[in-house]
């Protein structure tokens, strides 16, 4: 498109009013303010100087003059993931995350991928064009090429001293690949705007872990998973979709220069929200790939630490802080507090990795059931037990009652669901940046993104559109219950009625418990077990969805990892089971 040749058209536009026309390869003038094209072709000049040669020229100049494919930096696809990595990481620091967790894990975790996976850092990196390396010969000595990245030195504590933490803070071209060529060549792909899209696009070598956009996701949960931080997968996942950390349509924030289209669309747009899983076996899988050593030790003072974990959620699901004590005693008799199961090691092939988050939730669920039971009788008993002392005991603490907490999270969490569907059925995948698979098809997108403004605004005209809602501050909580005044705050209720004293110990008035899981699937199945909703009572199924919907999870995750904390628990009744399951087999056979 050219600029200078329609400086004589001086007439405002139809859309925003400004006088800022250029011309496309068509010969038509179009709003560089707004993307408006009109219907005007420029004009020629001189009347006596006409010729039909000239007209033809002038009008059809695009089919003369066919610009090509536009150039601008020669820019690999892993500097795309590079820019994404430094904004989630500035995200990150946003949040309160630790300064080293950019400066310095992250970093290292990312020079160590490139290294790994031979795109840098290496003396024959596969990303080079002609056999050539892409790092300058000036740099091969200074980027620690086939040498392992100094990592695991002197970051397991943040900065002391706050003059510290900003000097660590100010260092903002740390995520930085080695020093690559940026002129303009011919070995630019013809497919794509970056040198190597086409190429990586196809490439499936075995080894190798490619790089997509939910992995970036996944190098960071191991980036605060090493440093320990107060930032769980279901908490980053949610800030994800909260848009406070960058992660759909990315790409729209990379520098003018890096030219994206073709190939690289289909490599750095996404349209789907990260799902907890995936997000968990790609860290794994990351983590082995990288050959890390063990992580730093989750210990009793840690926020990852099961007690931390459950103090949390008690508070987010409205519970009693009396809960607290139990959820301790379950973690202790199971061992889920050692520091040996806590600590994520990839180097030792464990059969289960912790999540940390799920498993303190399921441990919640586990006590439920114990004062409770859950089984759509027991829980309905207990609380007309409960309404009946509250009835005629005013003072002191109210008694917990079941029945009224069920009452008011269900209308909760039933609004704050259909308000996060109407979310996710609204959202808007398409970015503001206009993407082209080809130059030929550039004025068609142009075209088409004209179309659909113009048809927005016409039926924004025509109907009430409701405002945009605005985006919630981050927090670590989803809920305040104790600054909520419409609705009842449990967490100084108390559990005097579901606990019976018995010596020096306290004793559940409930002596019932049941197995969410009466068999286990084999070791060389995917799943622990199974989960179907209408194999469970009514409470017990509110009370893994509601979970569940906290930590944006399937609840079939919350139920495996329910009955993993059963067996560790109970382990005599599998025994048991077991036992008598071969003995009769003994006797048939």
């Amino acid at each position: 498109m050219e600029t200078e040749e329609a400086r004589d058209f001086n007439e405002r536009c139809t859309q925003c009013a400004a006088v800022s026309w250029g011309l496309t390869d068509e010969g038509t003038y179009y709003c560089r303010s707004c993307l408006n094209v009109t219907e005007r072709h420029k004009e020629v000049e001189s009347i006596a100087d006409f010729t039909p040669n000239t007209k033809i020229q002038a009008i059809n100049r695009g089919l003369k003059k066919k610009r090509k494919l536009e150039k601008g930096w020669e820019w690999y696809v892993c500097e795309g993931f590079q820019y994404i990595l430094y904004q989630q990481a500035e995200a990150l620091l946003a949040l309160g995350v630790c300064p080293k967790l950019k400066d310095e894990v992250l970093h290292n975790f990312w020079k160590r991928y490139l290294q790994k996976s031979k795109q840098a850092y290496c003396r024959k990196p596969i990303c080079s064009n002609d056999n050539k390396s892409v790092v300058s010969d000036s740099n091969l000595s200074l980027s620690g090429l086939d040498s392992e990245p100094e990592l695991f030195s002197n970051i397991y504590s943040c900065p002391v001293s706050e003059s510290e933490a900003e000097s660590q803070s100010d260092v903002s071209g740390r995520l930085i690949l080695p020093n690559i060529k940026t002129t303009q060549s011919e070995t630019t792909s013809v497919c794509s705007g970056s040198v190597d899209g086409g190429e990586y696009s196809r490439q499936k070598k075995k080894g190798i872990l490619k790089m997509t956009v939910p992995m970036t996701l996944a190098f960071c949960y191991m980036s605060l998973l090493w440093q320990r931080a107060t930032i769980t997968l279901s908490d980053l996942l949610r800030f994800v979709e909260d848009g406070h950390i960058p992660y759909v349509n990315t790409y729209q924030n990379f520098p003018e220069e890096m030219k994206l289209y073709g190939r690289d669309i289909k490599i750095f747009s996404i349209e789907s929200w990260p799902v907890y899983e995936d997000i968990y076996e790609k860290m794994i899988e990351l983590a082995k790939f990288l050959d890390l050593p063990r992580f730093p030790d989750i210990t009793e003072n840690c926020f990852l630490h099961p007690d931390t974990l459950c103090m949390k959620y008690l508070m987010e699901a409205n519970l009693p802080d009396e809960m607290h004590s139990l959820t301790c005693q379950v973690t202790r008799m199971t061992g889920l507090g050692e520091v040996t199961f806590l600590t994520f090691d990839p180097i030792t092939e464990k059969r289960r990795i912790v999540k940390y988050d799920v498993q303190a939730v399921a441990i919640i669920v586990v006590v439920l059931k114990l004062l409770f039971l859950l089984n759509d009788n027991v829980e309905w008993s207990l609380s007309n037990l409960a309404q009946e002392n509250n009835e005629n005991h005013h003072e002191g603490k109210p008694c917990f009652d079941f029945r009224k907490w069920y009452q008011i999270m269900k209308k909760i969490i039933d609004e704050k669901q259909q308000k996060q569907e109407e979310f996710r059925a609204k959202y808007l995948w398409k970015s503001d940046k206009l993407l082209y698979y080809s130059s030929v098809d550039r004025s068609v997108v142009y075209k088409r993104r004209r179309m659909v403004t113009d048809l927005q605004k016409q039926f924004s005209q025509l109907v009430d559109s409701a405002p945009n809602p605005e985006k919630k501050k981050p927090s670590s909580f989803q809920f305040n219950w104790a600054k909520d005044q419409n609705t009842t705050c449990f967490h100084g209720h108390s559990l005097q009625k579901i606990l019976q004293k018995k010596g020096k110990s306290l004793k559940t008035l409930n002596s019932q418990y049941w197995l969410s899981t009466q068999k286990f699937c084999k070791s060389y199945c995917k799943h622990v077990t199974t989960y179907e909703e209408s194999n469970f009572s009514v409470s017990y199924q509110f009370v893994l969805n509601f979970f569940s919907f906290l930590l944006r999870i399937k609840a079939s995750l919350l139920h495996e990892e329910v009955s993993l904390i059963e067996k560790r628990l109970f382990y005599k009744k599998y025994e048991n089971k077991s036992k008598a399951s071969r003995s009769k087999k003994a006797r048939r056979s």
